[in-house]
């Protein structure tokens, strides 16, 4: 029977035009499942959103252990979406662990949904609770649904013949359904997903759907007992067209085969498991039709060699890894710029160094994106700044690759790779093709001059057996235009200068304003997934009548021809990164711009509130109060670490 720790008032959020929704379980109960396809239908009900999955670095960590904790949550609305929330208005815990890792993040006032068929003694104990939360009066301050869940989801699920453990599978159905009633939610693109997903097992499919209709019958129920009601968020406005749900990873993907089809070539893409960048390739391995290979290679140098065996063979070659994958192929980013072949490199980041932290996000890269190569190796890098700004830049990565016969590196990060955002599908007609040019003539006189360069200053791209233009290539210093080997000194100079000047010459648009003034008193200055909360954040202290203004960079190397200047306009410029101030480093060689570095390096992204309070430091009066590290903030994501020492 359902209890309730405080008499509710409203049973939900007050707010009506955004809630923040985290459902959080066991790594076995689903709820990487479960708000995917609550993403779904909010997706189709016309709402904004952004999402943010968290999940344990541990394959399979001990069932109901404090650090075996899944989550995902959700920020969904009839306004504007940027992040993925700051706080949950709603927390549904599926065990105590659940609620012990996520209770602090919490809004006050806030709702809980709780299963307290998986409060058992055990899983208390594996929790480290002396007592029932549920029933000691610790969560006064919220409001608490709590009722067997676990119960209810075998009763449903009874006709269907299935044992008791089999059943509870299907938990994390009933929990979505009673979502999808909370928050007014259709069920039947669910009915339609679990049908296809258990084509061959229609038993598990409608034992599935029995439990999630179960859970949303139950919403119903509750409604008329007080602890719950229904929530109707309207359809954001958006302008007409085909829209659909994407992470990362998805565009990043789509935006590399649409910039493969744009340069009129065929892709390869070669590449090895690492999180988070192993979606690329599951990705990529369902998109033959589009004349893209994929390869899976025995480790990560191999699998960037083969992508530069394939440039070098005509098509255009892809690779993708994550920061100790991108360590690993180091040497053959220099093979490639050396031989000046086109390549897209894919960088997921994470947090590091070594193995680090596979499951958490970070930008602790761009040092080794912009600088981490033996010798003078220049290659350009650009930057996602959420999932659906991947589609285009991965196309740009591919443009800029064989346009100036170049390594291109893009960076994301496990925030953009996991998290999935609606996106309006753009018109292919609306992109300009840059399609890929192959030498088949001699290029001086009769000879054939493999050096010798374009107006870009790229070399020709010869596809191997073409008659008559036989030349060599590897990794060892080139004869300026023979392509011979050549040791000598002046020559090297030369090629070192030609293969910078050709970087710093890629032509890059004009850096623009996103929000705000082009000079005043303050620019927030990010790149990458930072783009999110810092916008939210400036939007809000403009709203308060603050001069600050929001910048952020796409193009990280070689940056914006006129972004000095912009600079130069403001009095001061902070710049919110997730390393120890990497970026900002950059700009002030660059520029020599007084760049103050706010940075975070938790495994965590930053919150609106973090930014909003580094911005007022600004315009508070207090000299030198600016800047610096944000404080580790146990209440935003799962910390089991904190709670004990005890991994068991």
């Amino acid at each position: 029977m359902a209890t309730a720790a405080t008499t509710p008032h409203v049973g939900a959020p007050h707010t009506t035009d955004a809630i923040v929704v985290r459902f959080a379980g066991d790594s076995g109960d689903g709820m990487q499942l479960t708000g995917g396809q609550f993403t779904l239908s909010t997706a189709l009900a016309g709402n904004d959103l952004a999402t943010f999955p968290d999940f344990p670095a541990e394959i399979r960590a001990p069932q109901g252990t404090l650090f075996g904790v899944s989550a995902f949550q959700i920020n969904f609305g009839s306004r504007e979406i940027n992040t993925a929330g700051d706080a949950p208005d709603v927390l549904v815990a599926m065990n105590p662990a659940a609620l012990k890792t996520n209770l602090a993040a919490l809004k006050p006032g806030g709702l809980i949904i709780a299963d307290t068929g998986a409060f058992t003694k055990r899983n208390l104990d594996k929790a480290h609770y002396d007592a029932n939360p549920l029933e000691d009066g610790s969560l006064a301050k919220f409001d608490v649904l709590a009722f067997d869940i676990s119960e209810r989801t075998i009763e449903a699920v009874k006709p269907f013949g299935l044992g008791n453990k089999d059943a509870l599978r299907s938990k994390n159905m009933w929990t979505l359904g009673l979502a999808l009633w909370m928050f007014d939610r259709p069920r039947d693109p669910i009915h339609d997903w679990l049908k296809a997903k258990f084509k061959s097992k229609p038993d598990i499919a409608d034992a599935n759907i029995a439990a999630l209709d179960a859970g949303h019958a139950y919403g119903e129920t509750a409604e008329l007992a007080g602890p719950l009601r229904q929530v109707h968020i309207d359809p954001v406005p958006s302008e007409p067209g085909l829209y659909r749900t994407v992470t990362g990873a998805e565009a990043v993907s789509l935006g590399l085969v649409a910039g493969a089809q744009l340069a009129e070539l065929p892709m390869f893409f070669g590449g090895y498991p690492i999180t988070p960048a192993s979606a690329i390739l599951h990705h990529l391995a369902r998109l033959k039709e589009f004349g893209v290979t994929t390869f899976q290679a025995e480790d990560e140098i191999a699998a960037i060699c083969a992508a530069i065996g394939a440039s070098y063979a005509g098509q255009l070659g892809v690779t993708s890894s994550s920061g100790p994958g991108i360590a690993l192929k180091g040497e053959a980013m220099g093979l490639a710029i050396m031989t000046e072949l086109p390549l897209v490199i894919v960088n997921s980041q994470r947090g590091g160094p070594s193995t680090g932290l596979p499951t958490k996000t970070e930008q602790s890269d761009l040092y080794q994106a912009v600088y981490g190569r033996n010798g003078d190796a220049p290659m350009p890098v650009i930057a996602a700044r959420s999932p659906s700004d991947a589609f285009e830049v991965a196309i740009e990565a591919c443009r800029i690759a064989v346009e100036y016969m170049t390594p291109v590196m893009l960076l994301t990060d496990g925030y953009i790779a996991n998290a999935a955002e609606p996106w309006k599908v753009p018109d292919p007609a609306t992109f300009t093709p840059f399609p890929a040019k192959f030498l088949d003539h001699p290029n001086d006189g009769d000879k054939f001059l493999p050096y010798k360069r374009d107006e870009k200053g790229a070399r020709p791209w010869v596809k191997p057996g073409t008659p008559g233009l036989m030349h060599r290539i590897g990794g060892i210093e080139k004869h300026e235009l023979t392509g011979n080997i050549d040791y000598s000194p002046d020559n090297h100079q030369r090629m070192t200068d030609l293969r910078k000047g050709k970087i710093d010459d890629v032509k890059v648009p004009d850096q623009e304003v996103c929000l705000g003034e082009t000079s005043g008193t303050l620019a927030v200055v990010g790149w990458g997934s930072t783009f999110g909360p810092i916008h939210r954040a400036v939007d809000n202290c403009r709203a308060r009548g603050l001069d600050v203004s929001h910048i952020h960079v796409r193009h990280i190397w070689p940056l914006p021809a006129n972004l000095g200047d912009l600079l130069r306009g403001f009095d001061k410029v902070l710049v919110p990164e997730m390393n120890t101030g990497q970026f900002k480093t950059v700009l002030r060689d660059q520029f020599l711009v007084d760049a103050l570095p706010l940075t975070k390096t938790s495994g965590q992204p930053f919150q609106i509130a973090e930014l909003e309070a580094a911005i007022a430091k600004f315009f508070d009066g207090i000299d030198g109060n600016e800047g610096g590290e944000v404080p580790v903030n146990d209440q935003q994501l799962p910390s089991p670490a904190t709670e004990t020492d005890d991994h068991e």
